[in-house]
Formats: C-alpha cells, sequence, structure tokens
C-alpha cells in the first residue's frame, strides 16, 4: 500500500467535525433528557458517598464527580462537558495543529463520561462506534506537544491499519447478523420493501425508494449482502484498484442510506472510516495533482540494459494485476450470480432473485471463514509493521534511527494489543470460533470491555413493522373529553407532514418513541417518566418534542389528561395518473398504549415508584459560580434554536473556513514558483552583469598588457632610435674630423 499522510488527515478532520456534530447535538438535549427536571436526571447515576476520587472513577469513569468540587451539579457539569467537547473539536476542524492526540483523548474521556450517565438514550451502537473510533484517534494522530513536530512518522500506516480493521469488523457483522437472525424478510430477499417506511426517521427520498419494483427491492438486498459481507475482504488485498474499489462501493452503500433515512452521524462516521483504503495517489487523482515519488531518478541511476529489464517486467507484472483483478470481480460476479438464483425474467422484464443457499450452509460458512479471517488481519498487520520497521531502519542518523525505532515498538504493541482484544467481540458472530480464542484475550477485553474501546456490531439484524409501522401517538386533554394529539418534531404523526432530513443529528426522544412502540410500555420505564413530566409541563422536556414552545399544543397550560394509543402507518401509494398523492402516509388504529393518566393518578404513581422515578430529595439551588452562570448564558442563546439547524450552520461555517484557508495555502504556494521563477532571473540578471564585468575587467587587463607591451615596445623603438642618431652623431663628428685633418 502506498502512502496515507493525506488519507490519514482527512481522516482526522472528518472525527473532528463528527466530534462537534455528536457533542452539540447532545447538549440541546440536556435538560430535557437528564437536568434536574428531565426524564432521566443523570444526577440520579452517580452517588456521592465520600469516596476518594479514584475509587469514585474506577467506579464509573466520568468526569462528572468532579462537579461538586467546582461547585456545580450534575446537569451544568454536563452541559459544561458538552461545551468543551464541542470547543475542542471546533478548534480541530479549523486548525491543524488541534489534530493532536492529547485532543483527541480529551474528546475521548468527555464523550465517555457522557455516555457513563447517559442511559438507554445514549446507548446506541454508533455512540459505541464512535467512542472506538475516537480511541484510535489518540493513536492515529501526532503527538505534537511532546514531538514538536507534525511530520510524518514511520509507525503511522500500522496505526492507521487499526481504522481499516474496525471497518471490516463493523460491515462484516452488519451483514452476517441478517442472515444469522434467521428474519424471513432478509432471507426472503424482500425486507426494503418495509425497511423505507417502517426505519426510525425516514427521509423524503425514502417515500419514492419505497415505489420502486418489488424486483429492485430484492436486487437492492443482494446489493447489500454483497457490500457487506464479500467485499470486506478487498479490504486487504495487496492489489490497490481491489482497495480501490472496495471503497466506492462501501461509500455507494452509504450514500444510499443517507439518502433513504436519518440515521445521525453514523453514516458518516462509516464513510471516514472508509477512508483507511485509500493512499495518497488516489487523493491526488482527486485534486487533479500530479503524484510525486522519490524514486523519480532512479532510471538515471540504472543502465540502460538494467532500466530496459525493469520496465519490461514492470508491464508483465502491470497485466498480471489487471488479470488477478478481473479473476477477482468475476468470482464475486458469478458467485453473486450462484448464491441468489439471479435470472433474466423476460415477463416481468426484470430480474429474478431468490437465496439459493440455506442456514445451515451460511453457519457452515461462517465456521469456516471466520478463523481465516483471523488470519488474514493477522498477516495484514504484520506487513505493515514488516514495513514501517524497514523505513524506521533506512533513516539517516543514529539517533533519529533509535528514536524512530522505539516508537514503533511503541505504537506496533498497541496496535497488536487492540487487534488482540477486537477478536472477542468480533467473534460473536460464531460461537465456536469464540471459544477457541486464547483466555488471556478474553480477560483483557474484559478489563476494557466498560471504556467502549472495542465494541461488537450489528445493525438491521432483524426487520420490524412487517404488518405496518408501529408508532406511539401521545394525547392531551384540558377537560377529558376534548383530545388534542401532540405532534413531535421530527418523528411521523401528522399525516399530511413530510419526513424531515435532520442528519447528522439524532433526536434522541424520538428514537426511543420508535423503540417503546416495539413493545409495550413497561419496557420503557422512561416512558412512564415522559408522561410525568408532560403532565408538570416542565418546559425542558416540551422543547425536545417541539423546539418552538409555541407550536406546542399546551404551551399556555400543560394538560389535565394524557393518554398514549398505538396506531399502523404506511406510506401512501402513488395515484393510478402517476401523480403524487395529497398526505405521505396512512394509519390504522391498532390498541391503547397508555391508559388516561393525571397528576396524583394511582396508576402514574404506581409506576413512577415502581421504576424509581420520582425524585423523592428537595430542590436543589441553582450554582452562582461564574462557571454556572456561563453555562447558563450560552443557554440561553441557543435556546430555542433547531438542533439541526445549528449544528449545520456550524459544520458550513467551518468548512467555509477550511476551504478558504486551502485556497489561501495553494496561492501561496502559487506564489513560490513565479518567485523562484523571479530570483532565478535575478540571479541569471546578476551573473550575466558579474559575467560582463568580469569581461570587462578582463578586457581592461588585455589592454593594460596591450599598452604595457606598446610601451615596452615604444621605449625599445625609442632606445633604438637614440642608439641610431647617437651613431650619426658620432659619424658626424668622424666626418667633421676628418674633413678638419684634410684642411691641415
Amino acid at each position: 500500500m502506498g502512502e496515507v499522510v493525506l488519507p490519514r488527515r482527512m481522516f482526522l478532520w472528518c472525527m473532528a467535525v463528527i466530534y462537534l456534530t455528536a457533542f452539540v447535538s447532545l447538549y440541546v438535549q440536556i435538560p430535557g433528557l437528564y437536568g434536574n427536571e428531565g426524564l432521566l436526571p443523570a444526577r440520579w447515576q452517580l452517588r456521592y458517598s465520600g469516596k476518594p476520587l479514584v475509587e469514585q472513577l474506577l467506579s464509573s469513569p466520568t468526569l462528572l464527580w468532579l462537579g461538586p468540587r467546582l461547585g456545580l451539579d450534575t446537569h451544568t457539569a454536563m452541559e459544561l462537558l458538552c461545551l468543551i467537547g464541542a470547543a475542542l473539536s471546533l478548534a480541530a476542524t479549523l486548525v491543524e495543529a488541534f489534530r493532536d492526540s492529547v485532543v483527541f483523548f480529551c474528546l475521548w474521556v468527555l464523550y465517555l463520561s457522557m455516555y457513563e450517565v447517559g442511559q438507554v438514550f445514549l446507548y446506541f451502537q454508533w455512540d459505541n462506534l464512535l467512542l472506538e473510533t475516537g480511541f484510535l484517534c489518540i493513536l492515529v494522530a501526532p503527538l505534537t506537544l511532546i514531538r514538536g513536530s507534525r511530520g510524518v512518522r514511520e509507525h503511522d500506516r500500522v496505526t492507521f491499519w487499526l481504522t481499516r480493521w474496525l471497518l471490516f469488523r463493523l460491515m462484516f457483522a452488519s451483514g452476517v447478523v441478517k442472515l444469522t437472525s434467521r428474519c424471513p424478510t432478509w432471507w426472503g430477499l424482500t425486507a426494503l420493501t418495509y425497511h423505507y417506511e417502517t426505519q426510525c426517521i425516514p427521509t423524503p427520498l425514502a417515500w419514492f425508494a419505497h415505489q420502486l419494483p418489488v424486483c429492485w427491492q430484492k436486487l437492492s438486498v443482494v446489493g447489500a449482502f454483497v457490500i457487506e459481507i464479500a467485499v470486506p475482504f478487498l479490504f486487504f488485498s495487496p492489489l490497490r484498484r481491489l482497495r480501490l474499489g472496495a471503497f466506492y462501493l462501501q461509500v455507494l452503500l452509504q450514500v444510499f442510506i443517507i439518502l433513504s433515512g436519518n440515521y445521525n452521524f453514523f453514516n458518516l462516521l462509516t464513510v471516514t472510516l472508509c477512508l483507511s483504503l485509500l493512499d495518497d495517489r488516489h487523493v491526488y487523482f482527486w485534486l487533479r495533482k500530479a503524484y510525486k515519488t522519490d524514486n523519480g531518478n532512479d532510471g538515471m541511476k540504472l543502465h540502460c540494459t538494467a532500466a530496459a529489464q525493469a520496465m519490461f517486467h514492470s508491464k508483465l507484472w502491470s497485466w498480471l494485476c489487471y488479470l488477478l483483478e478481473l479473476v477477482v470481480w468475476a468470482l464475486l460476479i458469478v458467485g453473486t450470480i450462484i448464491c441468489f438464483d439471479l435470472q433474466l425474467d423476460t415477463a416481468k422484464k426484470g430480474i429474478s432473485s431468490r437465496t439459493a443457499f440455506t442456514y445451515h450452509q451460511f453457519n457452515l460458512f461462517l465456521k469456516t471463514v471466520t478463523i481465516p479471517c483471523i488470519w488474514i488481519g493477522v498477516l495484514s498487520l504484520t506487513w505493515e509493521m514488516v514495513t514501517s520497521l524497514f523505513r524506521c531502519a533506512c533513516v539517516s542518523g543514529f539517533f533519529k534511527r533509535f528514536w524512530g525505532t522505539v516508537q514503533w515498538t511503541v505504537f506496533a504493541g498497541a496496535a497488536a494489543s487492540m487487534f488482540a482484544v477486537s477478536l472477542v467481540p468480533f467473534t460473536f458472530i460464531e460461537y465456536d470460533s469464540n471459544s477457541r480464542l486464547w483466555p488471556g484475550v478474553r480477560q483483557a477485553y474484559e478489563m476494557v470491555d466498560r471504556y467502549q474501546v472495542v465494541n461488537s456490531y450489528g445493525l438491521f439484524r432483524r426487520m420490524t413493522g412487517v404488518g405496518g409501522r408501529p408508532e406511539v401517538v401521545i394525547e392531551g386533554s384540558s377537560d377529558g373529553v376534548t383530545w388534542t394529539e401532540i405532534e413531535f418534531m421530527y418523528k411521523p404523526g401528522n399525516l399530511s407532514a413530510p419526513p424531515p432530513v435532520l442528519t447528522p443529528h439524532q433526536p434522541r426522544l424520538d428514537w426511543q418513541m420508535w423503540f417503546a412502540a416495539l413493545g409495550p410500555n413497561t419496557q420503557s420505564p422512561w416512558f412512564t417518566s415522559l408522561m410525568y413530566r408532560l403532565l408538570q409541563g416542565k418546559r425542558d422536556v416540551v422543547e425536545l418534542i417541539q423546539s418552538d414552545v409555541s407550536q406546542y399544543p399546551f404551551h399556555q397550560q400543560p394538560p389535565a389528561y394524557l393518554r398514549a394509543h398505538r396506531y399502523r402507518y404506511w406510506f401512501t401509494e402513488s395515484k393510478a395518473d402517476g401523480s403524487f398523492p395529497e398526505r405521505w402516509w396512512r394509519r390504522v388504529y391498532d390498541e391503547e398504549f397508555y391508559p388516561i393518566v393525571h397528576l396524583g393518578n394511582s396508576f402514574l404513581e404506581g409506576m413512577l415508584n415502581q421504576y424509581g422515578l420520582k425524585d423523592k430529595s428537595p430542590p436543589r439551588r441553582l450554582s452562582n459560580t461564574t462557571v454556572a452562570q456561563a453555562v447558563r448564558w450560552v443557554r440561553s442563546q441557543v435556546r430555542g434554536v433547531p438542533a439541526h439547524t445549528l449544528i449545520w450552520t456550524l459544520i458550513a461555517c467551518s468548512a467555509t473556513f477550511c476551504l478558504l484557508q486551502g485556497l489561501r495555502h495553494k496561492n501561496k504556494d502559487a506564489e513560490k514558483p513565479s518567485d523562484a521563477h523571479k530570483a532565478t532571473a535575478t540571479d541569471r540578471t546578476e551573473n550575466a552583469a558579474d559575467g560582463s564585468s568580469s569581461d570587462h575587467h578582463e578586457k581592461s587587463d588585455e589592454q593594460q598588457a596591450d599598452e604595457e607591451d606598446d610601451k615596452e615596445a615604444d621605449s625599445e623603438d625609442e632606445v633604438e632610435e637614440e642608439g641610431e642618431e647617437e651613431n650619426e652623431v658620432d659619424d658626424d663628428e668622424e666626418d667633421e674630423d676628418e674633413e678638419r685633418i684634410e684642411k691641415r
């Protein structure tokens, strides 16, 4: 696998955004869910017995134990922790320096503190998945505060591999449990004919998906099985294009789920895990940039013959990889056709499908592949460890090599430990494989289980609402004669109200109302608390139903009487002429869910006492510390704002800021080459100037030399001329002497 620097950075940014979403979504709902006058006050979960702080943290690992030491009650402390978590995650979203191991550790501890007192409203699989992924972020993120640098570490690929293993466990288990549950809708491939209208909070597109022909619904189930059970094995393929194909198939499935259902941040978190299947080369392909490697000069270092041989072997290996990839995809297609008996139905102008294997055969398959799955993980992790160790050995400098090896030892040991502990929840899908695990691994799992470091998963195990979507409708009255339905903001109720779009927010009361409708009211003790608080007219609880209190039918005066009925809901069908109906839903009365109650009613009082939902302690005075006043001020600013609007506003502003920041860096990077070009031109000019000046100096030196030579020549000529003149003078004197002698 290639370098994973960019996918790792994308993963950490997405995790910061998801943490921001989770904290803000929970913060808005804290007063109604866990406040002193909420449905399940959080203070009931913490018994202040005067024990030392360490013992309290060991009994229940939550920072809420520090509330009394800060002069805060449990409700205010929860809001404070949520605000700190939202602020840290927002900072990590905006500034890369905050995407640090220490920051992600704080975020994990803060969310775990909420989870410990969250009770039934926080016991969802995506909360467990967020805690497990958040713990992996502690290992994946750089430790800037100690290292002082955000440079690439040689062991990054080892820790980032753990996210790929988590993705494999999530998807494979989610596909397997659908068949091991023996749900007739999954085995009959008809689950999606019920899913779109029976899921907790559908979107408007779910209505249109529900209108698709049955053959297409069955093919969609077949595709889901292939993507969740067969494709995850490609996560560990040594061939890059197979991993990329698996990435796009997983993202395609998650996008379809996001479009048809409101599953808060769960699908976004799954897509974030899918980033572990990418490498830098593919991210550069998205950015339309050339991917640069460090081996660009290798060909120049080879002789011509060796380069030709390397090119030949490279082409041969490329063709072999293409051939192997085609074989894998062909086997996947052929296996799908055989296992689900896909045939072209010309009469219905579609493709017929059915499950062509039995439960016994699938159980035998599961027993056969569970242990090999573990060994595939072992081999893949070992390969990442060995390659990372080789990188450490290739680092120049003894101390850098030694320090890198020490880091590799620590993080490789942590990765191996996480992998070993995760085998326990992974093998829950097959009992025999789980019993064959080493007892020491199970003991280690029991030690860390309460911290949600590793978890078991299995979504949509059984399809509910086959005979119609069960829905609880609460009605209130002031006189016991005229009844008015209390409409929730998100869950189905009003037949004409369109389904909402609220991802990534999770209205936790609406979700629990969906679970409550699946059984009697005794299976949902919190529902009695809901009726009690509505009769009292508690505003915090009313805002869980309608954030705009004026839309609540009893906002001026609480109802004197309450009751609840169960209905069966279905999506309406399109008209014969293809036009859309006036209503989104149709319903039929089913039965009474909760009898008529009022304050002081014997049935209501008995239920409150039975479940311990009546607070007998005296009301506590509000804290007036500076921190408490600041927390209450923030609450006053966001009161009445719909949670999904607040979340999307923060995400949009953060994304815009990051985009502008990226464009600014891009412009800086674009300016650097021009500056370098200018510098090069300047250097060239200076060099030319230097060259011309040197030529001028050289020429002047030559001229000086020539002048000196000329001077020397001239002096020689002058000497010769003087000699000649002297000779001429001597000759004249000799002639004169001769003439004198002749005269004498």
